[in-house]
C-alpha cells in the first residue's frame, strides 16, 4: 500500500463515531454535493476511485470495474450496510482473479464507485477488507488511506425503524475484520459461500454462524412448519440434521414459547429459556446466566429469539466482548457482517455500557482458568423465574423482568421480530424472482458447451478421422 505524508490519526473510535455521526446529521440537512472525482492507490496495481461514470475510452494500461449493482445490501428499513460475509468473499475472489489474470497482468486494476454515498461506504468497506485480509494491512492504515483526498463516508446504521442514535464507522468494521482474522473467526480458505447463502435464506432455516464451531444465530422455530405473515416458519425437527452434523449441543431460546422444548431435549439437545421482551435489553441476571451456559456447553450453541437478530445478537455480543476483548462497536460490526440486521436500537447503547464490565469479567475468568480454579456451573432449566436468588435487589430485578415480558404481549400483536422476519422474507423472494435461478443458468451454459463440442467434433475432427481410417484400410 502506498504510504502518504499525513499527520497521525489520533482520534479514538468513539471520537471517530461521533464525528461520523455529526457528518451524517449535517448531510441529512443538506443535499449531498456531486463532489470531486478521487483515485486512491491501495497497492502496486490496485486503485480505488470515486467517479461520476466509467471512462468511455478505457486506457490501455487500466482496467475499471464496479460492484455497486452487483453486490447490493438488502435493507430492512433505512440500514444500508455493511455488506455480508458472502459478499466480502465474492468481492475478494473477483479481485484476486483480476489481479492474477494473464490478460490484465500489465494493467492497473481500478475499483470505482459512483457518487451514491451509501454505495461509496459499502465499496470502501469491501476494498478495505480486502487490504486487511490479503494485503495484511492494519485497520488504521486502511482507514487513513480511504479518508485521504478529502473523502468522507456515511456511517452505517441499525435496522430499526425511526431515528438512528448509534453510528457504526468503517474503522469499526475494519477492526472487526482484523480481529476476526486474529481469533480464527474468519478463514476464506475454509469458508463455504454456497452454504452461507443457502442457509441464510428464510425458506432454508434463516441462520448464520457468528463464531465457527461455537455460535449459530437463527430465527425462532415454530410448533409446525408453515407460512405466517409472509414468513416461512420451521418446526424444531427441520434443524435437527444440520445441528447434529455440526455438533450443536445446546439451544437457547430468548422469546416466547412457540414450540415445546421437549422436542429438542428428546432429540438429545440441551434447551434453556431466557425470556426478555422483543426490542429490549437483557437484565444482568440474564447476561450472567447466558454466559454461564455458554462457558459450560460441550458443543456448539444455537441461539434464537423471534427473528434471531436483536436479542440473539445482543447476548452473543456479550460473550464475544467478555472472552475476546473486542469493543462493543467491533462486536456489533462483526455480528452484522455475518448476520445483517443484528443488534437493534437501545441494544447498541446497552453493549457500549457493558463493555468495561465484560472486559473485567473476562480478565477474571481467564485468570481463574490459568490458576486451574474450578468455575462453578449454574444451570437454568426453564427460565429466569427458576433462578434462586438470595438478595432482595436481585429478586426485584427478576420480578421486573417477569413483568416486562409476557407471552400475551407478543401473541396479541406484531412485534419488531415479526416485522423484521416478514421484511427479510419479502426482499429475498423479490431478489429470487428478479434474476434467473442458478440452476437454469448452469443448464444453459452446459447446453451451449455441448453444442460447441459437438460442432467441433462432427464438423472438423470426425471427417478427418474417417479419411485417415479409409486411407489405412486402402
Amino acid at each position: 500500500m502506498e504510504r502518504k505524508s499525513w499527520a497521525p490519526l489520533k482520534r479514538t473510535q468513539g471520537a471517530a463515531r461521533r464525528a461520523a455521526g455529526g457528518e451524517a446529521e449535517r448531510r441529512r440537512r443538506q443535499p449531498p454535493p456531486a463532489g470531486p472525482e478521487t483515485c486512491l492507490k491501495i497497492a502496486d496495481r490496485l486503485y480505488f476511485a470515486i467517479l461520476c461514470q466509467k471512462p468511455k475510452n478505457e486506457a490501455a494500461n487500466a482496467h475499471y470495474f464496479c460492484i455497486d449493482d452487483e453486490l447490493v445490501y438488502e435493507n430492512f428499513y433505512a440500514d444500508f450496510g455493511p455488506l455480508n460475509l458472502a459478499m466480502v468473499y465474492r468481492y475478494c475472489s473477483k479481485l484476486n482473479r483480476k489481479l492474477k489474470s494473464f490478460s490484465l497482468i500489465r494493467k492497473k486494476i481500478i475499483h470505482y464507485t459512483g457518487f451514491d454515498q451509501k454505495k461509496q461506504a459499502n465499496a470502501a468497506f469491501l476494498i478495505g477488507s480486502y487490504a486487511i485480509i490479503y494485503l495484511k494491512e492494519s485497520p488504521e492504515d486502511v482507514y487513513r488511506l480511504i479518508l485521504s483526498g478529502s473523502v468522507s463516508y456515511l456511517p452505517f446504521r441499525d435496522a430499526s425503524f425511526g431515528t438512528c442514535s448509534f453510528h457504526l464507522t468503517l474503522l469499526d468494521c475494519f477492526h472487526a475484520i482484523n480481529k476476526a482474522l486474529q481469533y480464527g473467526f474468519l478463514d476464506f480458505n475454509t469458508f463455504d459461500v454456497n452454504e452461507y447463502e443457502h442457509y441464510e435464506r428464510a425458506e432454508n432455516g434463516d441462520f448464520n454462524w457468528i463464531i465457527p464451531n461455537k455460535f449459530i444465530a437463527f430465527s425462532g422455530p415454530h410448533s409446525r412448519s408453515k407460512i405466517e405473515n409472509g414468513y416461512p416458519r420451521h418446526a424444531p425437527e427441520a434443524y435437527f440434521p444440520y445441528f447434529k452434523q455440526n455438533k450443536v449441543t445446546t439451544i437457547i431460546r430468548l422469546n416466547k414459547k412457540l414450540y415445546d422444548a421437549k422436542r429438542f431435549t428428546d432429540a438429545g439437545f440441551e434447551h434453556f429459556d431466557l425470556f426478555f421482551a422483543d426490542g429490549s435489553t437483557p437484565s444482568d441476571t440474564i447476561v450472567k446466566t447466558f454466559l454461564n451456559i455458554c462457558e459450560n456447553a460441550e458443543g456448539v450453541i444455537a441461539v434464537h429469539c423471534k427473528a434471531g437478530l436483536g436479542r440473539t445478537g445482543t447476548l452473543i455480543a456479550c460473550y464475544i466482548m467478555k472472552h475476546y476483548q473486542m469493543t462493543a462497536a467491533e462486536t456489533i460490526a462483526w455480528i452484522r457482517i455475518n448476520r445483517p440486521g443484528s443488534v437493534i436500537g437501545p441494544q447498541q447503547h446497552f453493549l457500549m455500557d457493558k463493555q468495561a464490565e465484560l472486559w473485567t469479567e473476562g480478565e477474571i475468568f481467564r485468570t481463574k482458568l490459568k490458576r486451574n480454579h474450578k468455575i462453578a456451573v449454574t444451570r437454568i432449566l426453564s427460565g429466569v423465574d427458576d433462578i434462586s436468588i438470595n438478595n432482595t435487589r436481585n429478586r426485584r430485578t427478576i420480578q421486573k423482568d417477569i413483568e416486562l415480558y409476557s407471552d400475551d404481549d407478543e401473541t396479541s400483536c406484531l412485534t419488531q421480530g415479526d416485522k423484521l422476519r416478514a421484511l427479510k422474507s419479502r426482499r429475498q423472494a423479490k431478489a429470487q424472482t428478479a434474476s434467473p435461478p442458478a440452476w437454469l443458468l448452469a443448464m444453459l451454459v452446459s447446453t451451449l458447451c455441448s453444442i460447441v463440442i459437438w460442432w467441433i467434433v462432427c464438423g472438423s475432427l470426425l471427417p478427418s478421422l474417417l479419411f485417415c481410417l479409409d486411407g489405412l484400410r486402402t
